[in-house]
């Protein structure tokens, strides 16, 4: 199974693109699961959160894979939700540490932070995304990475470049 993440900081366009990627390829993708979890939790995110969420995140990306034949789409990863908790809380439970490498991507779309911020109730950090896209480029430097910038197009048109050279 080759898995494709599509990452980055908040309200970079990944659930839109990888929407427009499983359509594109006629395969599956995984949300992600910290959006599903918020909606469920009605409260802000604390420390004790954490490993729910990569529990939940591990159970859809796994789902999805099994419902895929050859490629799965993952909006996010563990890598993220790893990430995220050394952003916000300082630290990640090793197990989450441990598994986010166990369970790498094939190829990481790392998504800029140059296109507007748009809002919504469950993100907060519109002037720290830049902070964001460091994070991920410094702790994605052993695996494969594709970075996507521009308008909406020419990310598509980036990712599927990308794709299509990992699947040749």
């Amino acid at each position: 199974m080759i898995r494709v993440v599509v990452i980055g900081s908040e309200s970079t366009g990944k659930t839109e693109l990888a929407r427009v990627l499983a359509a594109h390829y006629g395969t599956v993708w995984a949300p992600e699961y910290v959006r599903q979890y918020l909606d469920e939790k009605q409260e802000p995110l604390t420390a004790d959160d954490v490993e729910p969420i990569a529990r939940g995140q591990m159970a859809a990306e796994d789902e999805a894979a099994a419902r895929a034949e050859r490629l799965v789409i993952l909006d996010t990863d563990l890598f993220s939700t790893a990430s995220y908790a050394r952003h916000y809380y300082g630290a990640v439970p090793e197990w989450i540490a441990l598994a986010a490498r166990e369970r790498r991507g094939d190829l990481y779309l790392l998504l800029d932070v140059d296109v507007p911020w748009a809002a919504d109730a469950q993100r907060d950090r519109a002037d720290r995304r830049e902070e964001m896209h460091a994070l991920f480029v410094e702790g994605l430097a052993e695996a494969p990475v594709v970075v996507i910038r521009g308008d909406w197009e020419e990310r598509r048109r980036r990712a599927i470049t990308a794709i299509d050279a990992l699947l040749a």
